[in-house]
């Protein structure tokens, strides 16, 4: 059964299972408003409430999070999720993209800790970061 979190103050369980090193998805909407899912690398950060992705400004999840963030306050709807087994969780927000070298820093950072390497230099990198709504999931290991 899938259990609700608080994605500012999880519990330890369900912030443990996001340390872990795992792929993830990203869910954005296309224009027509069917669903786009993506593997990515995802890392969450609930003292900023923030979950942040790395990607190439011209990949169709960055042109998903640009038009969607043009037509909603606060951001594109979108998801981003990791399974393992039985134990699965999903969090849940409003996707901008950034292109401050700071705010692309600070994403390479956390995916290098995350995923134990560094990516390749990319000029073209952005990052996309989810101000995080809702975190749901089944994280827990007494629960596989």
């Amino acid at each position: 059964m899938a259990k609700r979190n608080d994605p500012l103050n999880p519990d330890p369980a369900f912030l443990g299972f996001w340390r872990e090193r795992h792929l993830c998805t990203l869910t954005t909407l296309r224009p027509d408003g069917t669903p786009h899912v993506v593997p990515v690398g995802v890392t969450y950060d609930p003292e900023a409430g923030l979950a942040r992705v790395i990607a190439n400004k011209s990949s169709a999840k960055v042109s998903h999070v640009l038009a969607g963030s043009a037509t909603a306050e606060g951001g594109a709807r979108v998801a981003v999720c990791q399974v393992d087994g039985r134990r699965w969780a999903t969090l849940e927000g409003l996707a901008v993209v950034r292109t401050e070298p700071d705010r692309v820093e600070e994403a390479v950072r956390r995916y290098a800790e995350r995923y134990e390497r560094v990516p390749a230099p990319n000029l073209d990198r952005v990052a996309i970061e989810i101000t995080l709504t809702r975190a749901t999931g089944n994280g827990s290991p007494a629960q596989r």
